[in-house]
């Protein structure tokens, strides 16, 4: 959801204490060591997309293929279609292992393989 909503979030957070009458936030923005967009490139983004490839391209562009890991909405969302939908990307095997092993290493402090 991040890459879709990161321009409105983005415009209301540079504006942050400007608005609200009841707590003043102004002065978190000062104490941010880099432009607060930067922050949300920083999060991690997955797979869950319930067998959809549509949203994937966009999760890869924004977040980079080192911040996103495999996963799934199982058992709410088949976990094939989620492997299938990945599949269908032709994504490079240097890629594949970071979605799937490396990235998740990375994150948890912690080897798989």
């Amino acid at each position: 959801m991040i890459p879709y909503f990161e321009e409105r979030v983005g415009a209301g957070l540079a504006v942050l204490g400007a608005r609200t009458a009841d707590e003043d936030y102004s002065n978190v923005l000062s104490s941010l060591k880099r432009p607060h967009g930067e922050y949300f490139k920083m999060f991690y983004g997955d797979t869950a997309m319930f067998g959809s490839s549509s949203a994937f391209p966009t999760g890869m562009d924004y977040f980079g293929p080192d911040h996103v890991c495999f996963s799934t909405d199982a058992p709410f969302a088949p976990v094939a279609e989620t492997f299938e939908s990945l599949k269908r990307m032709e994504l490079e095997s240097d890629v594949q292992k970071k979605l799937y092993q490396t990235n998740a290493e990375k994150l948890m402090n912690r080897s798989f393989g």
